[in-house]
């Protein structure tokens, strides 16, 4: 009988998969990740150059090296999430230690009095922009059953494709269901088959109606999150000085995702007429992206004190293969124990992630060998952010939604540097608004940094610490039934540390 559905709905089914707007959010978002000095003055370069990160800012500011210069960064850093649920309240951490930066630039300075064009730097380089690693932990006692969530997948699916029947196995038919049917018949059967939904007439093959064998109460509740990987991206950069007042860069920029997650809920309850009476349900996601952006900028040097600058970034064209695995168990007081594990990995079709572009505008005040202060301006269109699929998979919904949630965020950074002798000091604030039109989701993110570096001459060493925090609701599941969530306060600290060479 499946096997007749396999060949009549093969051309016809939809996948149905679980993008939603968070993963548009995260894949979206950028760190401010890169140098010491970069990170000691909160990123904020896009009129001064002369940095390897500067260029993640503005492509000019490469053509403001007077010299061929490398560095090579070293970072650790710090996450602190804590967590409330209902009555619950708890604290997790993790750190991670990663080299996040490498690159070279290479100038050629034109001796030419009578050229136009001054300078040329060509730039390669290494920049982790995000930084996946986190872990959270969350408790509470709650009204709402996580048998919600299965019985809305289930309503509507018949019996008999949910039911393992004679010489067919557990690991078969929920390979076969994510072939032919897609995620929701998925869960239905994992639910189905573990004892905690059951259908309203057993002897019916086309039973299409479920009830939950968890008796309505209160129920003791915890979820741990962990994950791990980064976005980065390589860089080819061309920049030019022309008339000595103006400088004009390029980059094309090819990006990466390495994303990986798992999930695991607890629910335990002792009310009366529960046949279920504890759940463990346990979700891997393993993401692989690759993207494509392009960069133009420019700087003008108003005079030797004030400098502006400018730069676009295209949005970055991404294509994503994403891999699950479910594993679901439940126990009964009277009953004992069901486990289903089936032995597969869900891959789902590939897709398109279109990530908004961004503008940034910036200014620089330097007082000669002394120091200087610079601001920049960013501005990026979440709302922009789109799905796409070149197979089956329609994203309609879930863009329209993306216009109908998310907003156009903009990012403030100042910074400023002290320079005594060989000496230098550093220090910055940034702000970033929420890409969410409520601000419950996800707030806004705030932050201040402070650097020291020395000179050596050749070789210049610098330290950077930076802080950030932003608070956020961590749904459990979105866009299901099950909508409960965590209260979330993120403080992120990190600690830089970048060598840098004249070539």
């Amino acid at each position: 009988m499946k096997k007749i559905f396999l060949f009549l709905s093969i051309f016809s089914i939809t996948f149905i998969n679980a993008q939603d707007i968070t993963d548009a959010v995260r894949y979206s978002q950028q760190d401010i990740l890169g140098t010491a000095r970069f990170r000691g003055m909160s990123g904020a370069f896009g009129a001064l150059g002369g940095d390897l990160s500067a260029l993640q800012i503005n492509p000019a500011g490469s053509a403001i090296f007077l010299n061929s210069s490398g560095s090579i960064t070293l970072s650790s850093s710090n996450i602190q999430n804590d967590a409330s649920y209902f009555n619950g309240f708890s604290e997790s951490s993790s750190s991670n230690l990663n080299f996040n930066q490498l690159g070279a630039v290479f100038v050629y300075n034109n001796r030419n009095e009578s050229s136009k064009v001054n300078r040329i730097s060509l730039g390669i380089a290494y920049d982790q922009t995000t930084d996946f690693a986190e872990e959270l932990f969350a408790f509470g006692r709650s009204n709402n059953s996580i048998d919600s969530f299965f019985l809305q997948e289930a309503q509507g699916i018949p019996l008999n494709l949910i039911t393992v029947a004679p010489g067919e196995s557990i690991d078969g038919v929920y390979g076969f269901l994510g072939e032919t049917e897609g995620y929701s018949a998925q869960q239905a059967f994992l639910g189905h088959e573990s004892f905690l939904i059951e259908a309203n007439d057993l002897d019916d093959p086309n039973n299409t109606i479920y009830f939950s064998n968890i008796a309505s109460g209160v129920f003791d509740q915890e979820y741990y999150y962990e994950s791990t990987g980064l976005n980065g991206k390589f860089t080819i950069n061309v920049g030019t000085q022309l008339h000595e007042r103006f400088y004009i860069g390029v980059n094309l920029n090819s990006h990466f995702i390495n994303y990986d997650r798992v999930t695991e809920f607890f629910e335990g309850n002792n009310n009366a007429g529960s046949s279920i009476n504890e759940v463990i349900f346990t979700n891997r996601l393993s993401t692989l992206g690759a993207g494509f952006s392009a960069q133009v900028g420019g700087i003008f040097k108003v005079s030797n004190i004030l400098r502006l600058g400018a730069s676009l970034e295209s949005p970055t064209w991404y294509y994503i293969e994403e891999e699950t695995t479910q594993r679901l168990e439940t126990f009964s007081n009277v009953d004992g124990r069901a486990l289903v594990d089936p032995n597969v990995i869900n891959i789902f079709p590939e897709y398109q992630l279109r990530t908004p572009g961004r503008a940034t505008g910036s200014v620089a005040i330097l007082f000669g060998k002394r120091g200087l202060i610079s601001l920049d301006y960013s501005y990026k269109d979440y709302a922009s952010t789109e799905f796409d699929s070149d197979g089956f998979d329609d994203f309609s919904e879930l863009n329209r939604e993306i216009e109908n949630t998310l907003q156009g965020a903009s990012t403030i950074r100042v910074g400023g540097e002290f320079r005594n002798g060989n000496w230098s000091y550093r220090g910055g604030y940034s702000y970033e608004e929420s890409p969410y039109k409520n601000e419950l989701i996800l707030g806004e993110r705030t932050g201040f940094s402070l650097g020291v570096g020395y000179n050596f001459g050749k070789v210049k060493f610098d330290v950077a610490y930076d802080y950030s925090e932003q608070e956020r609701l961590q749904q459990f599941y979105p866009n299901s039934n099950f909508t409960n969530f965590a209260n979330v306060d993120s403080y992120r600290d990190n600690l830089t540390f970048t060598l840098s060479l004249n070539l």
